[in-house]
């Protein structure tokens, strides 16, 4: 029976959520990359972008302005399926864009190399 939320899954998730919340924000590249798997199956759509594999999500990183990135998350849920996939959703707000509300979505899988992000989603709508 596969356990949801299992503690010491949740945990370790949450911990990774927050480490790349700090690289995010302090814009390190590598370890964001690090983040990511390392693969051509690997999806980022983005608030105007849409990238497929490591390659292109890595290039988008290296061109993006590393100003504006602070911000504050709320409504942050990490929901955790057996021992090896997590799902990490949350909004966020910049003090740079009051009228607008960020929202980011994350699946992680762990792999033999670790807990990797496979798919992630990143947006913004006008705030309510």
């Amino acid at each position: 029976m596969m356990i949801i939320n299992d503690p010491a899954v949740h945990a370790e998730m949450s911990a990774l959520f927050e480490r790349y919340e700090e690289a995010l924000v302090s814009n390190n590249i590598a370890l964001l990359d690090e983040f990511f798997w390392n693969d051509e199956r690997t999806i980022r759509y983005g608030g105007a972008e849409n990238l497929y594999g490591n390659a292109e999500i890595l290039s988008f990183r290296k061109a993006r302005s590393a100003q504006g990135l602070s911000r504050h998350l709320s409504r942050t849920v990490i929901t955790t399926f057996g021992t090896d996939m997590a799902t990490c959703s949350t909004l966020f707000h910049r003090n740079n864009a009051p009228d607008k509300v960020g929202r980011q979505m994350q699946t992680w899988i762990r792999l033999p190399t670790g807990w990797r992000i496979v798919a992630a989603h990143v947006s913004l709508i006008p705030v309510e």
